[in-house]
């Protein structure tokens, strides 16, 4: 049902259709979980006046892209078609843009690792380039472009009604840029975080190639899942572990506060 088609909008207001706009609402914020965090890491590199403004250019980058993707769904459906055979394997279009968007990311992160462990953390307090700001939009656009197949592709496997399916992303998508600074604050807060962040974003860059190679198709799993579950799991330890710390550091304070006191 396309957008414009009113038995797609009597579809919305039905107890199906909001259970269908709610549970596509989440997914889709689920999804764009390692865009947000992709987006944080890439916009941690501006000053810190920019990094706002980097993070809504490329979310609504992103709500633009996943709109226009849903709009050609039937091309999107095209690119699953083998266009090219490499080494015996037919690679669809959609498979050289996860490749290709998984490689990238993999490479970018793993770099981003290295300049973590080689030098101190600094906060970037000078005045950003327009070239140093295009270049930052330039690498989340890249990967909106491949994040934002994974979100249309969920979408379209739920609903086939482009105006639930449009609703839900810019939902979402509103949801994310209102907590985007929150979760782009607490990863650069915290170097540890923001280190698990990045072996995350390594992981996915995997999955998005193995998923180019048609492996979780080949053996009928789904990658992706043990991989939020693995980010879930460290990233409880690693609050854990903050807590602890932080709790451990006020006792201490108490424990001094006192014996001034006394003496």
């Amino acid at each position: 049902m396309g957008f414009f088609d009113p038995a797609a909008w009597d579809a919305l207001f039905t107890v199906n259709g909001i259970i269908t706009l709610f549970s596509l609402s989440v997914l889709e914020i689920v999804l764009g979980i390692d865009n947000i965090i992709f987006i944080s890491i890439v916009a941690s590199k501006l000053p810190k006046s920019s990094q706002r403004r980097a993070r809504v250019i490329g979310l609504s980058l992103a709500l633009v892209f996943r709109i226009m993707l849903l709009s050609i769904i039937s091309w999107i459906a095209g690119l699953k078609e083998p266009i090219v055979e490499i080494f015996g394997f037919g690679a669809s279009g959609r498979d050289l843009i996860l490749f290709a968007g998984g490689l990238f990311l993999t490479v970018k992160t793993i770099i981003e690792i290295v300049e973590k462990l080689n030098k101190d953390e600094e906060e970037n307090t000078g005045t950003v380039t327009a070239t140093g700001f295009a270049r930052a939009i330039v690498q989340i656009v890249l990967l909106d472009i491949v994040f934002s197949f994974d979100s249309i592709l969920t979408a379209v496997a739920i609903s086939s009604n482009l105006a639930i399916m449009i609703i839900a992303v810019v939902f979402a998508i509103i949801i994310m840029i209102a907590f985007a600074g929150v979760v782009s604050d607490f990863i650069n807060k915290y170097q540890t975080i923001k280190m698990l962040a990045l072996v995350f974003l390594v992981a996915i860059g995997i999955v998005l190639i193995l998923e180019a190679l048609h492996v979780e198709e080949n053996y009928h799993i789904d990658l992706k899942n043990y991989v939020y579950i693995a980010m879930g799991f460290s990233l409880t330890v690693e609050t854990l572990n903050l807590l602890r710390t932080r709790n451990a550091l006020r006792r201490t304070r108490a424990l001094n506060t006192e014996k001034k006191k006394d003496s």
